[in-house]
């Protein structure tokens, strides 16, 4: 990444029983993900790259633009970005409207034009006249977040946006948020503890424990990471990019193309030639020396192990496989490993039982 196109963050603040010291440099497009467990310092970061932490050493340069170093420091108000917290926190007297117009006065003449996309981007043109006490709470974060974009920001700091929506308003969001990642042209920095939100959402992620960044980079290596110090449990495993290539219709099935081969999945309406990303959790991966005969599991690669990992339960081990030029991992007991002689450079067949396509 060259200057001009990422963003340099280092950060050190102390506070009684928690530091945060965080070195980085994260790119200046997409969508780059704080994860961690509560505690880890994801908020800390956030607040401080927005300037309403003070930090006991700080220097934060966006694509080329000090905001802040020793002797320089830019106010939060004089930092072209927008900050969705976890609850909206709308202006009741006002309606959706006004709320998205309130601080307009300072993005100068990009404000309109920033106005009309956010209430695009958010599918919020129907609820323009209507006070926030009449929104639901996936409406009233929508709004949260167009009022974030209408100021015409340079990068957006979400903090958890849907930790307080309960999982159908959670459902009723994320294409939203989607339709930000593929149509936005600012970088992201998402704070999220949710594997979920990450995987459909992320192309760069940082991982944090205890203030600190324990792993960090594209989301895909990362994720295929063994040593990965922030242990997913059941939700490990990678994320492919990865393109429609056929619809069998008959069956309502859809076939995922990725470099290394193809994974069979449901139908989910989206047309051939399309661009997806999908996730393969690793309990949902077997793997096989020889090439398995008649199985339910239609899903079938050749791939060659290139790494063996603990899991959490003493009983399992991780392996990483690598199909063609993608990683997959699979979740497998020892007894098992051994029995088929699972080491690094072994040719195995991976039978894939269940693939989630994202759009």
């Amino acid at each position: 990444m060259s200057r001009d196109d990422c963003i340099e963050v280092r950060f050190k603040l102390d506070w009684p029983g928690f530091t945060l010291d965080v070195d980085l440099r994260l790119p200046g497009r997409g969508v780059t993900a704080l994860f961690g467990h509560s505690g880890s310092g994801k908020t800390s970061l956030l607040r401080c790259i927005a300037g309403l932490e003070r930090p006991t050493l700080g220097r934060l340069v966006f694509k080329g633009q000090t905001w802040q170093e020793a002797g320089r420091c830019l106010p939060p108000h004089r930092r072209p970005l927008g900050y969705v917290f976890q609850e909206a926190s709308l202006f009741p007297h006002l309606s959706v409207l006004g709320n998205l117009q309130f601080g307009q006065k300072r993005s100068g003449s990009a404000a309109r034009v920033g106005l009309e996309q956010a209430i695009d981007l958010l599918g919020i043109g129907h609820l323009l006249d209507r006070r926030p006490d009449t929104l639901s709470g996936g409406e009233r974060q929508r709004v949260g977040i167009a009022r974030a974009l209408a100021v015409g920001p340079e990068i957006l700091l979400m903090d958890e946006p849907l930790a307080a929506l309960d999982l159908k308003r959670k459902q009723e969001i994320l294409p939203y948020l989607e339709r930000l990642h593929d149509e936005l042209d600012i970088p992201v920095i998402y704070v999220s503890h949710s594997p979920d939100e990450v995987a459909r959402l992320a192309d760069h992620l940082v991982a944090m424990e205890n203030g600190r960044v324990v792993a960090a980079g594209p989301l895909g290596e990362t994720l295929a990471r063994l040593d990965l110090p922030i242990r997913l449990g059941e939700d490990a495993g990678v994320v492919l990019k990865a393109t429609v290539g056929a619809i069998d219709t008959q069956w309502h099935l859809a076939r995922v193309d990725f470099p290394g081969g193809g994974l069979w999945t449901r139908d989910l309406g989206i047309p051939t030639g399309r661009h997806v990303r999908i996730r393969v959790l690793a309990r949902d991966v077997s793997l096989a020396i020889d090439e398995p005969g008649q199985s339910s599991i239609q899903n079938v690669l050749p791939a060659v192990v290139e790494e063996i990992g603990a899991d959490e339960h003493p009983g399992l081990l991780l392996v990483r496989v690598a199909v063609g030029e993608s990683r997959l991992v699979a979740r497998v007991t020892r007894r098992s490993a051994d029995q088929l002689g699972i080491a690094p450079g072994r040719p195995v067949h991976v039978q894939v039982k269940s693939v989630a396509l994202m759009e």
